[in-house]
């Protein structure tokens, strides 16, 4: 329900809605005069909740601002109260209203996938939906933490890590089994039976259980020891010392504590850091430290509420989830967790013991992450200021996106955009672009900046036609000269956003690293003194946004690196695509056999002899 009454503004626009709400659960949302979402909020009791903010007095400084600056507010009655905690969260990171607590950082964390669809099992690092039969186990923190304990896996267990196409063609032993790294599968160097045992080892190490692992490993290295197989016993002995320093460099896991989410907060000078540590298995799978976005006054328990509610948004929780700070509904989010889980989780404030030594070492972690953040933030903020300064800005910018773009020779072209702000590079706002053009020339540096630019602008204008969302850039940085400002300012005059301030950053004279000459439209070519912070600021944006791009174009041109038309062809696998390819040399000469020559190839039947014959002929 909507209502808007022009002569009612603040308290008595609220007032005004009491009449028409009930007692039942929801979430209601306040907006300003341009209809812009101030704030989102959930209610066990509507009317009693939405009463509280009709009082003229007794209000926070940010609640009564807030009032003060509502025009209309918008209800949505549930069926329980836990409906309307997850609906809330839902709004909040959907629309990122002004007085919310948000969390602004929400990427996946990536898993462990012992995959179960072949008959000798890959073991990888697995980020984003589980599709692929197998198991799963995490989450860890950060890729880093994913590659050390894959690392450790390798060592002490010798399974696999290649694709099953690489795998499918090997003919000997790759460079993994020779540093025992790997038994080979690939080659028989290992029985089923035996590769099954270790990935049987391998999951119970990942599930906490090792010291079986270690006694049977004892018990090999022995046996194979009195039968003189001192090769054999000597692998033995190495897994062993494998298992053992990895159990030596988790000592400071808890013994005490099998699942769980350690989250501490502190708050200091209007900012906060989140700190939350994933302890599965009775091992630290590291940490990731989080900086929610706070309007003025909002209470620990405030902010520690809203984050639990959006982390969890698109995680499955723990059995235990353990915190610094109490929160305000806790039933609500032990009952939306449990529900997400599909079992009962436990959220835990302790006071003492080993829970509560993990919680202050988190806390700890958070007060130090924040000190140091703000500092940065503060030298960032003067960069920031400088940029305006130099560039002539009516602000220093809240957002500044660098284009950049990668390719050989046209090829596997690929643009760039990163994001720096306040709080330094803004990552999770980072853009790539699959250059499409069809009708471009190989290695048009112009052509190809000129759409990466269009299908941003073009999708900001669907997405946030009134700038209102914070993901308008106040500068734009482009990778060249007058040449590049041109060709982007027609483009972004056409689009009806040439407001936007832009700066052309080419290479200058030698092509040096502080030569840098600074090009915009109408104006001098200009240049920065060689000592100037803000060329070295400008300098990392762009060395930033070349990274990203050089990154991303190795990408692409690394999953184009094996392709074949053969990969098209219905029916055609690894190990029929390597006998085409042993027996015509190359994949055009596969496409221009005739059928008797196709029926030829040792495991090419006559029924896909035609079929490859006919994808050929009929392209």
């Amino acid at each position: 329900m909507t209502q808007t009454d022009a002569p009612l503004t603040g308290h008595k626009l609220i007032h005004s809605y009491l009449k028409t709400l009930d007692a039942s659960p929801g979430v209601y949302r306040m907006l300003d005069e341009q209809m812009r979402v101030l704030y989102v909020g959930k209610a066990r009791n509507l009317k009693n909740r939405v009463s509280n903010y009709a009082r003229p007095t007794g209000h926070s400084g940010r609640i009564a601002r807030m009032i003060s600056e509502t025009r209309s507010m918008m209800f949505l009655t549930t069926a329980t109260e836990t409906e309307a905690l997850l609906l809330e969260q839902n709004l909040i990171k959907q629309l990122k209203p002004k007085y919310n607590v948000l969390l602004r950082d929400d990427k996946s964390f990536p898993n462990i996938l012992v995959a179960k669809d072949h008959a000798f099992p890959q073991i990888r690092k697995h980020r984003g939906a589980k599709k692929t039969k197998g198991s799963y186990y995490g989450p860890f923190a950060s890729a880093g933490a994913v590659n050390r304990t894959l690392n450790q896996l390798q060592r002490v267990f010798l399974l696999r890590d290649c694709s099953d196409s690489t795998y499918e063609g090997r003919t000997r032993p790759c460079l993994n089994y020779q540093i025992k790294r790997c038994s080979a599968p690939c080659v028989g160097k290992i029985s089923q039976d035996d590769y099954a045992a270790s990935v049987r080892d391998a999951e119970k190490f990942l599930s906490g259980k090792t010291t079986g692992i270690q006694e049977r490993l004892a018990d090999e290295m022995a046996k194979a020891s009195e039968a003189m197989e001192f090769e054999r016993a000597a692998a033995m002995r190495d897994r062993i010392r494998a298992l053992t320093q990895v159990q030596t460099a988790q000592g400071i896991n808890p013994r005490g504590v099998s699942e769980a989410d350690v989250i501490a907060l502190h708050m200091d000078g209007g900012q906060a850091c989140v700190q939350v540590f994933f302890i599965r298995a009775n091992q630290n799978w590291g940490n990731r430290d989080y900086y929610p976005r706070l309007a003025a006054d909002v209470s620990e328990t405030e902010v520690m509420e809203a984050f639990l509610g959006q982390f969890y948004d698109t995680k499955e929780p723990p059995k235990q989830v353990i915190l610094s700070h109490g929160v305000e509904n806790e039933d609500l989010l032990l009952d939306a967790l449990s529900q997400k889980a599909g079992r009962k989780v436990d959220i835990i404030v302790p006071q003492r013991g080993e829970k509560m030594d993990l919680v202050a070492g988190a806390a700890r972690n958070a007060r130090e992450s924040l000190a140091r953040k703000m500092a940065e933030s503060a030298t960032q903020g003067k960069l920031l200021k400088g940029l305006a300064e130099a560039f002539d800005l009516d602000a220093p910018p809240q957002r500044v996106e660098v284009y950049d773009n990668s390719h050989i020779q046209g090829a596997h072209a690929v643009g760039a955009m990163i994001v720096a702000g306040p709080e330094g590079f803004m990552k999770n706002s980072y853009r790539k672009f699959n250059i499409r053009g069809e009708e471009l020339t190989p290695g048009d540096d112009f052509g190809m900046m000129k759409e990466v630019l269009k299908r941003r602008f073009k999708r900001l204008l669907k997405e946030d036609p009134d700038r209102s969302k914070g993901d308008w850039p106040d500068l734009l940085l482009i990778d060249g000269g007058a040449g590049q400002v041109s060709a982007v300012r027609e483009i972004m005059e056409d689009m009806g956003v040439g407001d936007i301030p832009m700066v052309g950053v080419a290479k200058g004279l030698d092509r040096d690293a502080g030569k840098e000459e600074f090009h915009r439209t109408g104006k001098q070519v200009m240049a920065l003194r060689h000592n100037d912070p803000v060329l070295y600021f400008v300098q990392r944006m762009r060395d930033e946004a070349h990274r990203f791009a050089i990154g991303t174009h190795r990408a692409k041109r690394s999953k184009a690196v094996g392709v074949t038309p053969l990969d098209d062809v219905p029916g055609v696998g690894a190990r029929r695509k390597k006998a085409l390819l042993m027996h015509f040399g190359s994949a055009k000469a596969v496409g221009r056999a005739n059928l008797a020559d196709l029926k030829a190839v040792e495991g090419i039947s006559e029924a896909m002899a035609q079929t490859i014959y006919d994808f050929f002929h009929e392209k």
